[in-house]
């Protein structure tokens, strides 16, 4: 799938941005990823509202080989083929998909970087309140030549 035949197919859903992603394409709307378009096929996001729709279909979620297993991305459904025969349909599923992914963004807790920063960041306000100990100074011993061994 090419990002002209994505455009076309995502037409009557509304304006779509389409990135470069992995082995082929990630597909948003209102900032927010809804389907992937991959060698594999095209995938839109599900959740446990939509997945029996996919079930229904005879639909498989994406899978992906590494080299020891097969890992299976529950959160990602294979668009049944006809839908790409059925525009007005298509962008149906694709609302779905969107307020799968929407309501799946809701769920998350913040990164973990994210709060990493805010933690560090808290403990340095904490440091800046708290006034430094003083240290004495201690005087710096010179240092004492070396012996050279006779051998």
């Amino acid at each position: 799938m090419d990002r002209d035949f994505l455009i076309d197919l995502f037409a009557d859903f509304g304006p779509v941005n389409i990135r470069k992603m992995f082995s082929g394409f990630g597909i948003s709307a209102d900032g927010t990823n809804f389907a992937l378009a991959l060698r594999a096929g095209l995938f839109f996001r599900a959740d446990e509202q939509t997945i029996p729709q996919f079930e229904a279909e005879g639909s498989k979620p994406f899978q992906y080989q590494t080299r020891t297993k097969t890992v299976t991305v529950n959160s990602y459904w294979e668009l049944p083929a006809r839908l790409f025969d059925d525009s007005e349909e298509l962008s149906d599923w694709a609302r779905a998909a969107l307020a799968a992914a929407q309501r799946a963004a809701l769920g998350k807790r913040p990164k973990a970087r994210k709060a990493a920063k805010a933690k560090v960041a808290k403990k340095a306000a904490t440091k800046a309140v708290k006034k430094p100990a003083t240290k004495k100074a201690t005087p710096k011993k010179k240092p004492q030549p070396r012996k050279r061994s006779s051998s």
